[in-house]
């Protein structure tokens, strides 16, 4: 119902905007709610984008700009006056005009930066990476002190009232210094007697990330222990800022993205795929794709070397493409599963044995499964008992080599500190098949006596 709904919507909006009704074109965004105004927002032409925001008002303009893509947030923005710009900015939550503003060239982000009234409220988010926690952080936050009663602590929050319900689930406590010392639940705070100081009502076991700390660790770390905000400290444990949920959530789409894109052999994309031209697809893609070209080539390097086998028995070649093929799916399965186990925190470099020796066995059960199969198959073709035991042999040899390739090569990538996504997929396949091949062959020279 919710699809029909916005096509209707959509329609609307197309009818008001072919007749130059900006301004009802306006009114009927404005009526929604931010995430289905950017849905519809980007099925408009770059045209009538630009004539249609300029018509928004600044708070709806900064809650659109927040649910698009930085990179579209910030064209639509760089079409604006400075003055009109400024004005939408101060808007938005600090963290995310800071995102918006990695799009933008640096003079035109002085030039809306100018026009604040209260540029230092992103200033100093400027300064850290966009992909750390000050860089994802927000510095809207309410930090309580923690000689404040309960009753001043919740006159403040009713003082406060942010837009973002998120960071007063949970408020943090700081000392005379503004080091963080605590933190305190609302509820908690609700069912206090007025009269409590905070700081006897407050936990002291608080979690905190540094500012430096990359967003992905910080992701985890939520993840991990179930926090709704996590608070962000400098090198004295200065309160800083906090990343909230939805920060969060965006972070680790964005690290999906980027595996899943690695997981089918391409760099990722620095912008979303409709926005980013065919030529910048196909650099991305150029450069693993000679890669797996030229690993590749390693298949047809083994198989001249043990051409003469090829020629002896003909047979050996039938198989080829059932025992490369097999040998790269079990890497590809063992690649991913550990590959995961590093992103949730399961496996660490120390454990690098650990996995080995567990996929090792692994492979020796999966491996005499499939070489039972891959025997009576062979049989049934008629090649002959010899034949069978070498392909038998041969599919058991290759996943239990590839499970153990598996279990090493994404941890030795995050060791050296490379994306462990980068030894997974195409890349896993194209290397299992040349090595494959040469056990293959190996066992053929050893069995039939080639």
């Amino acid at each position: 119902m919710q699809t029909i709904y916005l096509d209707d919507v959509l329609a609307r909006l197309r009818a008001s905007l072919e007749q130059d009704d900006f301004a009802g074109a306006a009114a009927i965004i404005e009526e929604l709610r931010p995430v289905d105004q950017a849905d519809l927002f980007t099925e408009l032409d770059e045209e009538d984008q630009v004539s249609l925001f300029s018509q928004l008002n600044p708070a709806s303009s900064a809650d659109l700009l927040e649910e698009l893509e930085d990179e579209e947030a910030a064209e639509l923005m760089a079409a604006l006056p400075a003055a009109a710009a400024a004005r939408i900015v101060a808007e938005m939550e600090p963290d995310e005009a800071v995102d918006m503003f990695g799009e933008m060239e640096p003079h035109q982000v002085q030039a809306v930066l100018s026009q604040l009234a209260d540029p230092d409220e992103i200033r100093p988010l400027l300064l850290h990476p966009e992909d750390s926690a000050g860089g994802l952080m927000t510095v809207w936050i309410l930090a309580l002190r923690r000689r404040m009663t309960v009753a001043h602590a919740l006159d403040a929050i009713r003082e406060w009232q942010p837009e973002d319900k998120e960071i007063i689930q949970y408020l943090f406590v700081v000392d005379k210094e503004g080091k963080l010392c605590g933190v305190v639940s609302l509820f908690k705070l609700i069912t206090s007697a007025p009269q409590q100081l905070v700081m006897d009502v407050m936990n002291p076991e608080v979690i905190s990330v540094s500012v430096g700390t990359d967003q992905e660790e910080c992701a985890r770390i939520m993840s991990r222990y179930d926090l709704l905000t996590l608070p962000v400290v400098d090198e004295q444990g200065m309160l800083l800022g906090a990343i909230t949920i939805d920060d969060v959530i965006d972070v680790l789409e964005e690290e999906a993205t980027e595996d899943i894109q690695r997981f089918g052999g391409a760099s990722p994309l620095d912008h979303s795929y409709l926005n980013t031209g065919v030529a910048e697809i196909a650099r991305k893609r150029i450069g693993w794709l000679l890669m797996l070209f030229l690993t590749g080539t390693l298949t047809g390097t083994v198989m001249r070397l043990f051409e003469d086998e090829l020629m002896a028995v003909v047979t050996l070649s039938i198989f080829i493409p059932l025992l490369i093929g097999t040998g790269g799916n079990a890497g590809s399965q063992t690649t991913s599963t550990i590959i995961r186990a590093l992103a949730v925190g399961d496996l660490e470099w120390q454990d690098a044995l650990k996995a080995f020796w567990h996929e090792l066995r692994t492979g020796l059960i999966l491996g005499a499964g499939m070489a039972t199969v891959a025997y009576l198959r062979a049989v049934t073709w008629g090649t002959g008992v010899p034949v069978a035991l070498t392909v038998a042999l041969a599919i058991m040899a290759i996943v239990v080599w590839a499970n153990s390739l598996g279990a090493l090569l994404p941890l030795a990538a995050a060791k050296l500190r490379i994306d462990p996504t980068v030894v997974s997929g195409p890349a896993m396949s194209t290397l299992v098949d040349a090595t494959g091949l040469f056990i293959y062959f190996t066992i053929a020279r050893w069995i039939l006596g080639l």
